[in-house]
């Protein structure tokens, strides 16, 4: 018994201790995540950040597409906000006066100008409206602040967040109805309902809270571990010094070791305590976060489950979290919808089901990033799968930088091509520019490059909420780990799922004795 005791011992305090530092970075930066509103006024210099997070040649999805407004006079917009250029893309002022503090607060999902020359943004956290020289919010008729297109379909205006789409009405905007697509089952991905379980988003404001409540816990645990594991060697110290010091201090020395013994026995009584009362959400944390990164990700990346009742996830609503872009192919009278699932049109506007094309270009489960009408029927997909020209009657799909024909092929791995397109746009020439999340810009056109970055663009921050996924989801230890980097989620949730439960094991013991 002694012996398996002592092995439990050693294989809950030396794990503990190798990865205390990452638990309390997991445990804090989950909490900001929770939170992205209310943490988004609050920036991080990238100039403090490894070479992987700087801006270099438009990369990063720093640039998502241009809106040319007349002439050479043009916006630009992304991650960096909107810039304005008056040479066409040669030279730029900052455009981005009336968005609140924080990068997040400008990060720009759709630029748009409407035929009576109302000009719109959709934004990560709302919608704007640019009046008097400056951008001013206006509210939706829905909880969600992503909006992620805007649109103008026979002078109106629609607004397309990730689950509705709204239309503009005389007093403000409107739900529009969207049917179910055909293949609807009422199911959800499992993807999906882990990360919201993980989040505690599920349960709404009250689930998070309770989840930033299991971060406190595991920091509490790190910090009052780390304790156990340095008090008593201090008080040994102590002890010693008193034998050895027979002088006036004996008294003083001899309180110091009593009130250090004491502490540590408060300590050790809530370590137990709180691991003990807590360890299932603790165990559901760490599983659920396991499976959100690859490789785990790829076991569950295609699975679908009932939605789980009484939770946030179980929204009547057959697009909840789904909706991606939106596009109008006026010589059709076609609107086309991009989801997370697939591509979908409408020849009525929604007034029956949506309709899904037989065969469809791949698309990242991240979202569709170019949507462009580029002929009657004839259409331009860009995504971290790739760039595709795309021709849904006649069946055919070309790699937009080979032109050749493109061939599904179905393997295991990161839903990531070689060319995670993240941008798209054509200058007042007519040239095409493709904007390459990791390479950056390049032109499809001709030789001419496009300008270089700014530095005063260059130098854009990146926002609080971004370092913190960086380092919640383990990419940021690719400076340690090298390309095994990606192996660490799920081995780190093995060993703190080891860790739990050989406290578990030792309290009941110890409780049992």
């Amino acid at each position: 018994m002694k012996n398996w005791t002592t092995f439990f011992k050693k294989h809950h305090k030396w794990p503990s201790l190798v990865l205390t530092l990452f638990i309390l970075l997991f445990a804090l930066s989950g909490i900001v995540m929770n939170h992205r509103e209310t943490f988004s006024s609050i920036d991080v210099n990238r100039e403090y950040l490894g070479g992987e997070y700087q801006y270099k040649n438009w990369n990063k999805a720093a640039v998502k597409s241009g809106l040319q407004l007349k002439g050479d006079t043009a916006l630009i917009y992304g991650n960096v906000g909107v810039w304005k250029t008056s040479d066409n893309y040669k030279s730029f002022e900052n455009f981005n006066q009336g968005f609140p503090e924080g990068i997040d607060n400008c990060k720009i999902e759709k630029l748009f100008k409407t035929s009576s020359g109302e000009l719109y943004a959709g934004t990560l956290l709302g919608l704007y409206q640019f009046k008097n020289e400056t951008w001013k919010k206006i509210e939706l008729p829905v909880e969600e602040k992503r909006v992620v297109d805007l649109l103008e379909v026979k002078g109106n205006f629609y607004v397309l967040t990730r689950s509705n789409l709204l239309k503009q009405n005389s007093t403000g905007f409107e739900k529009v109805n969207l049917l179910a697509k055909a293949d609807y089952d009422g199911k959800i991905s499992l993807f999906k309902t882990l990360w919201e379980m993980h989040s505690g988003e599920a349960f709404g404001l009250l689930g998070k809270l309770f989840v930033d409540f299991i971060g406190l816990v595991f920091i509490l645990l790190c910090l009052s571990g780390l304790i156990y594991f340095i008090y008593p060697k201090w008080i040994r110290r102590l002890k010693e010094k008193v034998i050895k010091d027979k002088g006036k201090s004996e008294n003083h020395i001899k309180n110091r070791v009593k009130r250090k013994v004491i502490f540590l026995k408060f300590n050790l009584k809530w370590h137990n305590r709180l691991g003990y009362w807590m360890i299932i959400f603790l165990i559901l944390s760490s599983l659920t976060g396991m499976f959100l990164r690859p490789p785990l990700l790829i076991s569950i990346a295609n699975a679908k489950v009932d939605k789980l009742p009484y939770t946030h996830l179980d929204d009547p609503n057959p697009w909840y979290d789904q909706l991606r872009r939106i596009l109008y192919d006026k010589d059709l009278n076609r609107v086309l919808l991009a989801s997370n699932e697939g591509i979908y049109y409408s020849d009525d506007f929604f007034e029956t089901e949506p309709v899904s094309f037989p065969n469809q270009p791949a698309v990242s489960v991240m979202g569709v990033n170019v949507f462009e009408v580029v002929k009657p029927g004839q259409y331009l997909v860009g995504s971290f799968s790739g760039l595709f020209y795309w021709i849904p009657e006649s069946a055919l799909i070309f790699d937009y930088f080979t032109k050749k024909p493109h061939v599904s092929v179905k393997r295991m791995g990161p839903p990531i091509s070689s060319y995670p397109i993240a941008g798209y746009l054509l200058d007042a020439n007519g040239r095409e520019f493709v904007f390459d999340y990791n390479l950056g810009v390049g032109n499809m056109t001709d030789a001419n490059h496009f300008v270089n970055m700014p530095e005063q663009i260059q130098k854009a921050p990146m926002s609080l909420w971004n370092l913190c996924l960086e380092i919640h989801t383990g990419r940021i230890y690719q400076y340690i780990f090298g390309q095994f980097y990606i192996l660490f989620i799920p081995l780190a949730g093995l060993t703190i799922l080891w860790i739990l439960i050989t406290g578990l094991v030792l309290y009941l013991k110890r409780r049992k004795k």
